[in-house]
């Protein structure tokens, strides 16, 4: 009997993230794989180049990394899995959404500031959808909960990582012009308030 051969360093990587159950740390694959971190991050750059031309990417969040299936074939798994995707979220949950994503780890008092308006109930929609969740505490007064995105956050919306977010000034300037109040509107404004 021939003894086996060994795996290339990022053919390893790729072997052990198919079996993981979830995001596993880099710390912990390069460690199980027998690697030093420097030996595992480069690696992990042949096996992105390696996933680009195939059906599988990486994903990273963080210190993290999983094994997912491109975003152009969500469609085909979908219906070849049978899954029922209805994920609707209100404009407040999109909004809070949006803020969470771009200032990461964010509180909820944070959120409000930006928001406005109270964000309790948007944040336990955005919890129990697994959008988000709780990255630690602040070490400010009161040691408020820090909320990050998670996986299933770059999943639903296609992302490798959270670097292919827009630049906020993409989106700033890809935003329609709001028009300018006219005089006619403040004065309709007035008039339909209670005096």
């Amino acid at each position: 009997m021939n003894a086996p051969q060994s795996l290339e360093p990022a053919a390893l990587l790729e072997a052990l993230l198919f079996v993981a159950q979830g995001p596993v740390k880099e710390e912990d694959l390069f460690t199980a794989a027998g690697l030093t971190p420097e030996q595992g991050a480069d690696a992990l750059l042949r096996l992105e180049a390696h996933l680009a031309e195939g059906g599988l990417r990486l994903q990273r969040l963080g210190r993290r990394l999983q094994l997912v299936t491109p975003a152009e074939a969500a469609p085909q798994i979908e219906q070849f899995l049978g899954l029922e995707v209805n994920l609707r979220l209100s404009q407040a949950a999109l909004e809070t959404l949006a803020i969470v994503a771009y200032a990461q780890p964010v509180t909820r008092p944070q959120i409000e500031a930006v928001r406005g308006v109270s964000s309790d109930s948007v944040l336990r929609t955005l919890l129990a959808a697994g959008l988000i969740e709780e990255g630690g505490r602040a070490e400010t007064v009161g040691r408020p909960i820090l909320f990050q995105t998670t996986f299933e956050f770059l999943q639903q919306f296609g992302l490798t990582g959270l670097d292919d977010l827009p630049a906020l000034e993409t989106v700033t300037q890809s935003a329609p012009p709001t028009p300018p109040a006219t005089d006619e509107d403040a004065q309709t404004t007035i008039v339909d308030e209670p005096v």
